[in-house]
């Protein structure tokens, strides 16, 4: 197996030596680069896995770097690097995971082996034997539109991955989260980040939801008909417009013979926001029908405590942007922590999203966290893998 590659972009080489020497000591491909051109360039040649970015240079500093990563739509993981002190550091990690980087952490300067070992792993590890390896799309740039993702619709290209969640006290399986992506048969995988706007804005959202639902229900009914795991299924703020969607969606499951209370969906605390009204009375029709409701993201947003107390959700799920930073910044823990007793008063179950490490994991169960996912658990799986990490965990 190849070993993997590291980009590292310092403007002291010094620094980016020290890196590189660090990350090919723990088995990576690793080049360093002191200016923003050069960066770029060997982005494009190398491809690399993992990007390490120095927050403060005298060209373009990291904050620019990383939007202008985030306008080539960037699948590497990303590390921020700097000397500067942990709320600068926090606030940038923020910021990038707002573009929908994939952000591994912060690295301090200066710069050890074993921090750097934590972020990244050893270079030859391989990923859990059954995770799906997500890699950028091929070719060049890749327009999508109406009649591309139509096509992709007909062909039925939208194929589903389940990403795991465990309960946090027991370490037990809990349930998945099926999440689409576009098997393009050029581009190779496309991810929804880069599709799922364009589906609601030319209306093929619903046709998508049609096909994501029936995809993830067929296997769920086929693979677990017996269990107690939850299947949690993303809903769009766009198909909140339907007043019969729940009954839609109770038929599906009853065709799947599915108890609806095994069923999960996620909204965006935004979601409720396009038609409030409407929106009130099909959530309340959703869990009169049997479903749990979840506010995903939740405490991104500015109106997450009102749309907590207006509607009927029955978990919440920590925004991984917190979850991510546990490990180095104070004011994340404390959110997480308020967000775990605020649950709970109300009666809800708290999924945190985005463990990467044990550390969060421990913490989280420290607090109480009723579920927690993320790559440390299980990375996203196809469906027949999905079964098998079930089984396996049944005889750890």
């Amino acid at each position: 197996m190849p070993n993997r590659r590291i980009l590292i972009l310092d403007d002291d080489a010094a620094v980016g030596q020290t890196i590189q020497w660090i990350a090919e000591s723990l088995g990576f491909e690793a080049e360093f680069v002191t200016r923003p051109e050069e960066f770029f360039k060997r982005l494009d040649q190398m491809s690399p896995d993992i990007i390490t970015i120095d927050l403060v240079m005298p060209e373009l500093d990291g904050v620019e770097i990383m939007r202008l990563l985030a306008e080539r739509k960037s699948r590497a993981k990303i590390v921020i690097s700097s000397g500067m002190g942990s709320r600068v550091l926090d606030a940038a990690e923020r910021s990038a995971s707002q573009h929908s980087l994939d952000i591994l952490g912060v690295l301090p300067k200066p710069v050890s082996k074993d921090a750097l070992r934590v972020l990244v792993g050893e270079g030859n590890d391989s990923q859990q034997p059954a995770a799906l390896k997500e890699e950028s799309p091929r070719g060049g740039p890749f327009e999508i539109t109406k009649e591309a993702l139509q096509g992709a619709l007909d062909r039925h290209e939208f194929v589903m991955a389940y990403q795991p969640k465990i309960d946090c006290k027991s370490g037990t399986p809990a349930g998945f989260e099926a999440l689409v992506r576009w098997m393009h048969p050029v581009r190779g995988t496309i991810m929804p980040d880069d599709f799922i706007s364009i589906a609601e804005s030319t209306g093929l959202i619903e046709v998508l939801t049609e096909q994501v639902f029936d995809q993830s229900l067929t296997w769920f009914s086929h693979s677990f008909p017996q269990s107690k795991l939850m299947l949690s299924l993303n809903l769009s703020a766009k198909s909140l417009v339907d007043f019969h969607l729940a009954d839609s969606l109770a038929a599906m499951c009853n065709r799947f013979h599915i108890a609806p209370e095994r069923i999960v969906l996620e909204l965006t605390e935004s979601s409720a926001m396009v038609d409030p009204i409407l929106s009130l009375d099909l959530m309340t029709r959703f869990r009169v029908k049997g479903f749990q409701l979840s506010i995903d993201d939740f405490g991104t947003g500015f109106s997450s405590m009102i749309q907590l107390v207006r509607l009927p959700f029955s978990e919440i799920k920590v925004d991984k942007s917190f979850v991510t930073q546990a490990r180095h910044s104070s004011e994340s823990r404390s959110v997480i922590k308020s967000i775990v007793e605020l649950g709970h008063s109300l009666g809800l179950l708290v999924t945190a999203e985005g463990v990467e490490v044990l550390d969060t994991l421990n913490y989280l169960n420290t607090l109480g966290c009723d579920l927690a996912q993320g790559y440390f658990i299980a990375r996203p799986m196809w469906g027949e893998a999905a079964r098998n990490w079930v089984e396996q965990r049944k005889f750890a």
